[in-house]
Formats: structure tokens, sequence, C-alpha cells
């Protein structure tokens, strides 16, 4: 990598523009040189005055890196900024292992269906690079709210980066402790070729791997959604993740934010890194990056241009009002532009001007459920069939829920086509089975008057579901 590679790699890293790209290699237009303002100014034709404004804007980005900036004064803080980058320069870089072992067949499907339309996060995969480049290990955190697009950014970076890596699922059940370390412990296994370990814990793992590592090389773990693991309350790390890590190993996290209490990551010696998406700081960027996802809907995206440019005709609108005010009403949430553009692209929101669009994922989950009459007696089997997939939590064909609400199959097909859009469809053992797509629809659910066990219909259902079990259970034990 030349110089000028390098800087255009720090910038970056540290979320310079290009207008202070430009500047800063303006500045340092080679190792072992340094511009004055003047010449800075003649080079980019623009005043010294609008260097001196770009300057004093790289050096309190650069400042996260380079603690000495904040405490040198005057004209020296560019020299100061040289002297560190120099020294970045030369220093060996480490790698991330990219190579050809294959994404786990358990996640596949997932993370081809996260990055199918992603966007952006520019932020946060180049606040983890400066990470790995500070720290000898450590725990890199992103946190969110729900449908911010935390597993989008994990899965995004295991496809870049072949990585090792989890994704707990609450609604499929994949969110205990052993089922993490069986998937993680085999995963190293087999990039690693590492013997006599089928056993051990992943301290002793990780720790096998670092010693395999080349020079310059790190071992890096993505876990996506801590928050949704099923894990009794104890001293022990969620996930029994290690207290202590070698050097070169470190791990990407993603949780939603809870109580400091509930966090459960206790470490020595390691540090700790969090970057929250909802911090004021980093406002423009996602909306920046939300925007650009609206864009590609209507550009690129061949599922969804053509109605979501049928509708803006419609409403005689302008693209950008649509952009601007469909990003105001996501509030940067990327599972409601899901949902809100897949719904004007199938033409249910015909009736509905842009000022009519739900505000939030929240209310646009209550616009649905109220357009769909849920609240009427006439609707009760629907209100049924979604109990049966809260509290079974796992996929199951149709024929179980048929058999659990006693209707016929396409009856309950019918009403499963209805909320399709809401619903993870998978193939298990031939069967399509059907699950909640997203944990925030299930606690949305599960919050809702209707779907509460103190109501006598529902009582009786969970008993049926209870009796379904008991005796598939009986003709499991008849068969062996």
């Amino acid at each position: 990598m030349n110089w000028q590679e390098f800087i255009q790699k720090e910038s970056g890293k540290h979320g310079l523009s290009p207008e202070l790209e430009a500047t800063l290699l303006a500045a340092l237009p080679k190792e072992s040189v340094q511009q004055t303002q003047g010449n800075i100014a003649s080079h980019l034709q623009i005043s010294e005055a609008t260097v001196k404004s770009r300057l004093t804007e790289i050096y309190e980005r650069f400042q996260v890196s380079c603690h000495e900036l904040s405490q040198q004064k005057g004209a020296g803080k560019l020299r100061r900024l040289h002297s560190h980058l120099r020294q970045q320069y030369n220093q060996p870089e480490k790698i991330v292992r990219v190579n050809n072992s294959p994404i786990p067949l358990e996640f596949e499907s997932l993370i081809e269906e996260k990055i199918r339309t992603f966007c952006g996060r520019k932020f946060v995969f180049n606040a983890f690079a400066q990470f790995i480049d500070k720290h000898p290990k450590g725990y890199f955190t992103v946190l969110g709210d729900a449908g911010m697009g935390k597993s989008a950014i994990a899965a995004k970076y295991v496809h870049e980066h072949k990585a090792i890596c989890y994704f707990n699922v609450l609604v499929d059940g994949r969110n205990r402790p052993e089922l993490f370390l069986k998937s993680i412990r085999q995963q190293l296994i087999n990039r690693y070729k590492l013997e006599n370990v089928d056993d051990a814990d992943l301290s002793t793992l990780v720790t096998a791997v670092s010693q395999e590592l080349n020079t310059g090389e790190c071992l890096i773990i993505v876990v996506d959604a801590l928050d949704e693991v099923e894990q009794e309350a104890g001293a022990e790390n969620i996930l029994y993740l290690p207290k202590t890590l070698p050097d070169k190993v470190y791990f990407f996290l993603t949780r939603r934010r809870y109580e400091p209490g509930k966090k459960r990551l206790f470490t020595e010696g390691v540090v700790q890194e969090e970057l929250d998406l909802t911090a004021r700081e980093y406002d423009q960027e996602n909306s920046e990056d939300i925007q650009d996802y609206i864009r590609f809907c209507l550009d690129q995206d061949s599922e969804s241009k053509a109605g979501l440019n049928r509708w803006i005709k419609t409403e005689n609108i302008t693209r950008e009002a649509f952009i601007e005010q469909v990003a105001a009403k996501s509030e940067n949430n990327f599972m409601y532009l899901r949902y809100v553009l897949s719904a004007i692209v199938r033409g249910s929101y015909d009736d509905f001007s842009l000022r009519q669009l739900p505000y939030g994922l929240p209310e646009y989950y209550e616009t649905h459920w109220q357009r769909m009459k849920m609240d009427s007696a006439s609707r009760e089997m629907r209100v049924v069939i979604l109990f049966i997939l809260v509290e079974i939590g796992t996929p199951i064909p149709c024929e179980m829920i048929a058999d659990i609400a006693n209707q016929e199959e396409f009856t309950v097909q019918e009403i499963l086509n209805e909320w399709i859009e809401y619903l993870k469809q998978q193939k298990i053992d031939g069967d399509t089975c059907y699950s909640i797509y997203h944990a925030s629809f299930l606690e949305f659910l599960t919050a809702k008057r209707e779907l509460q066990r103190n109501r006598k219909l529902l009582k009786d259902v969970n008993q049926r579901i209870v009796d379904y079990l008991e005796r598939e259970q009986e003709e499991d034990g008849k068969d062996s």
C-alpha cells in the first residue's frame, strides 16, 4: 500500500468527507512531505480560511486515535498528525483472514436475505477496523434498537470476510449457549484444522487458534443478537464468552440496548468498545444510509422500483419529497422500510397519502393490525393462528397449525398468506414451515390484549398445543 492509499484508508476510518480527505492528501502528499496552508489552498483552489477550517475538523476526527492532538496547540498539530500517521504507516498491518471456507449452511439463507439490499454502514465498519488497529484483542459491540440493521451489519461483515459467525435467532429457537458453542467449535476445527478439541470450551478454542495465526493475522468471531440469547441468569458471561482473550482475537457483537446490569460481559485485561447506532453523533450517517436504501429500492431493486415509482406518480409528489419524508417517518429503522416499501409496492397503501403513512415500526404494526380488523370477532381464527405461532416459537408446518386450530389446511394457508410479509418460510424435512420473521413483531404480538393468556379461547388453544405435543411424543414412542 502506497502513502496516498494509506491516507485514503485512514480518512475512511475516521469518517472524513471527500473534501476533508482531499485536504489531508494535499497537506501530506508524501510520507516525507508536509505542505503549508498557503500551498494547500493554492493546490485545491480554495481560501486559506477554508483550509484552516477543514484542518480543524480533521484534527477533531483524528483525536480518537491520536490523543496528543487534543493537547497540541497552534501550527504544531499538522506536524503531530503527520508524525502519528507515519508511525502507523510503518507498522505491520493486522490482517483479517479472508479465505474460501464456506459460510455455515445454517446461516447461509439468513445472510443472503440480509445483504440482498444492504446499503451504507461504512462508519460502523470503519470504527471496527480502527478498533482492531488500536488494540491487540477485544470485544467490539454494535448497539441499536430493533430494526436498525444490526443483523444486516453482522451479515455483511461475515459475507465480506467469511468470518466465523453465529446468529442468535429467537423465533427459530437457535439462541442457546450449547448451540452457539457447537457451531463455533465446528467452524474453528474446519478452518484451522484443530485436533483434540471436540469437547473444548470457547476460551481453549480461541487460544488454540491464536497459536496457529501467522504474523499480523487475527481471528474475528461475529456474534449477532446477544439480546435474543436464552440463558439462565448467573455469574457467567452471556454465551460463556471468554473473560480473557489471547492477542489477535476479536469479537464483533451486536445487541439491543439494555440495562447495564443485564450486560453479562465481564473481562480482565480485554478492551470493550461499544458503538451505539442511536447516539446523536451518528444521526447524519444513519439518515444518509436510510435515504440511500430508499434510493436503491427506487432505482435498482427489481422487486420494488416499478411499484414505488408508480405510487409516487399517482400521488403526484416528487422523488426527493418521497425519500425525505419516508426516511423521516422510518425513524432510522430499516425494518420499517422493509415493511412499508413492500406494502406500497403491493398496493396496500393506495388509499393512503404520503402524509398518512405511519410513523415508526410500532405504529406500522398497529396500523396493519387495525387495517386487518383483528379486533373484531370475525377475525378470531386469525388471532388464534398468530397465537399458535407465538406460543410454539419455532418453525412449524401448516398441517400442524391446522391440527391445533382444528381447521382445514386450506383455511389456515389462506390466513398465513395474509400475514406472509411478517412470517419466515423455510423448508424442514420437505415441509414448508412458518415462524415469526422478526423479534420486534413477536414483541408486538405478545403485547396485544387479544393474545393475552387470560382469554378463555386462547387458554383452550394453549391446551390444544399441549395435547398435540403429547400426541406427537406418544407417536414417536410407538415408532421407536
